[in-house]
């Protein structure tokens, strides 16, 4: 079979102009980025359209190595939906330089399901990635260069919470030393870089509704704290107005198109495991305008991705999902019943139902949060019937709709199953109102508990001396209000990558907490994970390159 890349540069794709016509926007609110892609102004949103829509989520099972396929299944079944007469739109995040370079190689979907122009999008796209990390990395100069200047003064802070960010995998920045050499180098401190999507940046980006609520949320982002343990923010900075200039186009999210003319919108970039793994709130909407189902997906397991979706993005916006779709692949829940990977393509029965577990946990998950949901098989070619006919019947014995996807390897002519189950499942059995995990008046301590024990599985959590009384000042700040974002492993429930399945009754420990005071959310950091990745010891950056001017090795 042909690589993404070959497959992508072997379809004809539509201009952006028609692409943007065909989906209802004015020809005249379209800003082009070349042929093939374009910004769109939020302000065409329409709250009123958007009532009578469908809102499709799409999560997956606990992530593996051996993959899942979510982003493929999100652009396949958009793609199935539009075969079957309904007017779809596909809303994604955008890839990071990041995991392209290291770890995944692209991020635009697979086979004949992918977002185009792949490689554009996968590379610089509009250029969203690098206004986020020019305008964070702004605030630091602007924040280090009224500590040196005001320092004759008396000024400064007891602590310094801002880093700095980049997009590429580089753990040799994780700490660092700046200021060094003489005195008008700055003033002398430790500091670090936290990889873009982790940036409180990316989260107000995805978060805000408008301009105007982008600026107040850039006003209310947290620095340091003063001495006398008040917040010093953005605002009394004085650069709020110059960091939302930076941003001013990159609000508009990104119009482009799937492997057969499907319009999709693709926006902002924050990871499930160290952020809260979500389009922007933006983008899901002006999809949602424009057709009458938008396909959206939430980053990682469920446990990560539509946990936060539904406690986060879904409180701050009021969007109510009509159905989730679960993607599960026999791989992925081979490898949950502790399979050897280098055995995950050979049959094997037992391990296939030890898997199970991580699934119905999911479903349950779910179920808790008001969602109907179906199993959305991702089929893989070395996949037998029997096995996947194990899967239907586990689904069937737990009441849950079952339909499996070949959009891989077949486009939208293999989804039309997926389809045709969602459309039927919407309408003859949709989603209630969402169900929260916890509720705004409750302690960031008891939200952190929640979360780990009721989605997680956890039998008890501890949280450190240090960081219970960083959590007691930001009581004392009024910021309890806040939803938690909880960074962890995306390979466990637990925060230990190394035990798949469902655990349960272990302990859940949480060593930080990190106020995004403009994003408005608390991010607690679970076990060992960190916010700056490091690159694998073969990157995938060893097999891409231009070979007569064509890009290969993005995968």
């Amino acid at each position: 079979m042909k690589t993404d890349i070959e497959i992508a540069r072997s379809i004809r794709m539509k201009r952006i102009t028609e692409v943007a016509a065909e989906t209802g926007i004015p020809q005249d609110m379209v800003e082009q980025y070349g042929h093939y892609m374009a910004k769109v102004p939020e302000s065409l949103i329409d709250e009123d359209r958007m009532r009578k829509h469908r809102l499709i989520l799409v999560t997956a099972i606990t992530a593996t190595k051996a993959g899942i396929g979510k982003t493929t299944v999100s652009v396949g079944l958009a793609l199935g939906l539009n075969r079957i007469g309904r007017k779809a739109i596909v809303a994604l995040r955008e890839p990071s330089l990041g995991p392209c370079f290291g770890l995944k190689g692209g991020a635009a979907g697979g086979g004949y399901a992918q977002i185009m122009p792949m490689d554009r999008i996968n590379l610089h796209f509009t250029g969203d990635f690098h206004v986020v990390t020019s305008a964070h990395n702004m605030i630091a100069a602007m924040l280090d260069n009224y500590l040196y200047q005001h320092q004759s003064e008396g000024f400064a802070l007891k602590e310094i919470l801002w880093k700095r960010v980049l997009d590429v995998n580089d753990r040799a920045l994780r700490d660092i030393v700046i200021g060094l050499g003489p005195r008008s180098n700055g003033v002398t401190r430790q500091s670090g870089f936290d990889i873009t999507p982790a940036s409180e940046l990316m989260a107000i980006l995805c978060l805000s509704s408008d301009m105007d609520d982008m600026r107040r949320r850039i006003e209310n982002i947290t620095l340091g704290i003063t001495f006398d343990d008040k917040p010093f923010t953005v605002k009394d900075l004085g650069v709020a107005g110059a960091i939302t200039v930076l941003l001013k186009d990159a609000i508009h999210p990104n119009l482009v198109q799937t492997t057969e003319g499907t319009p999709a919108f693709v926006h902002g970039g924050p990871f499930a495991n160290i952020a809260h793994g979500c389009n922007s709130i933006i983008a899901t909407k002006m999809a949602m305008t424009f057709a009458d189902y938008t396909v959206t997906e939430a980053g990682f397991g469920a446990d990560l991705g539509a946990e936060k979706f539904f406690n986060i993005k879904c409180r701050k916006s009021g969007l109510k999902p009509d159905l989730t779709v679960l993607v599960a692949s026999l791989r992925g829940l081979k490898m949950h019943g502790f399979v050897p990977e280098d055995k995950i393509d050979d049959p094997d029965p037992e391990g296939l139902a030890r898997g199970f577990a991580n699934l119905d946990r999911h479903i349950a998950n779910l179920q808790g949060f008001g969602q109907t949901v179906v199993i959305c098989f991702n089929r893989y070619a070395s996949d037998t019937e029997d096995e996947i006919d194990m899967v239907r019947r586990h689904c069937a014995g737990l009441g849950v709709g079952f339909a499996v996807n070949n959009a891989y390897s077949e486009g939208g002519r293999g989804a039309e199953e997926l389809a045709r189950l969602v459309v039927d499942t919407i309408e003859h059995h949709p989603s209630g109102p969402v169900r929260f995990t916890y509720q705004d008046d409750r302690s960031i301590e008891s939200k952190i508990e929640s979360v780990a024990r009721n989605i997680y599985g956890a039998g008890s959590v501890t949280i450190g001396k240090n960081t219970r009384s960083k959590i007691r000042k930001l009581n004392e700040m009024g910021l309890s209000r806040f939803p938690v974002c909880i960074a962890k492993t995306q390979y466990s429930f637990s925060q230990d990558s190394t035990k798949y399945g469902a655990p349960e009754g272990f302990n859940f420990s949480i060593k930080d907490v990190v106020v995004n005071s403009g994003a408005e959310m608390i991010v607690a950091i679970a076990g060992d994970i960190i916010r700056m990745p490091g690159l694998p010891k073969h990157p995938q950056a060893l097999n891409i390159d231009i070979i007569g001017g064509e890009i290969e090795g993005l995968s």
